[in-house]
């Protein structure tokens, strides 16, 4: 809302839920790209090459705490069979129409309720459940196809 409200206030009222739309798919779009780079650091690089306490270099990577739930412990061949994994329901994601795959975004990795996801959407809390449970059906069937089971 402050990025359409900043850069678009002179844009006729009309256009503004277009704008706003095409920002939040981008600012996702964006989130989710970060995320995926952050994902794939096990350890700062700083800590291969010895970087020790007394440089006056800060990394903030290595303040950072493994949480319980990372896979820092997992083998090597269960990572990367994760990750393909990931890269294959990225895949399935795209193929999805667009309103499908923006409500299924919301709902489960932003992890968002109904009603915040159809305000976002500027639709029904109906739809929104419609939509989520359309993307998610066409994504079971997308993956079975490729021999996967979630």
């Amino acid at each position: 809302m402050l990025k359409l409200a900043d850069k678009y206030s002179t844009r006729p009222p009309h256009e503004l839920p277009l704008l706003f739309q095409r920002i939040m798919q981008n600012t996702i779009r964006d989130f989710f790209r970060r995320q995926k780079v952050r994902s794939m650091w096990t350890m700062p690089m700083s800590s291969l090459f010895g970087g020790g306490d007394g440089d006056d270099d800060h990394d903030p990577l290595e303040t950072l705490e493994i949480e319980t739930d990372s896979n820092f412990g997992e083998s090597p061949v269960v990572q990367l069979e994760r990750s393909q994994l990931l890269v294959i329901i990225e895949k399935a994601l795209e193929k999805l129409p667009g309103r499908q795959r923006q409500a299924f975004l919301l709902r489960y990795w932003e992890e968002m309720d109904v009603a915040e996801a159809a305000a976002i959407m500027g639709c029904s809390e109906g739809s929104v459940k419609t939509h989520c449970s359309r993307a998610t059906h066409a994504l079971a069937v997308m993956l079975k196809k490729q021999g996967i089971k979630l």
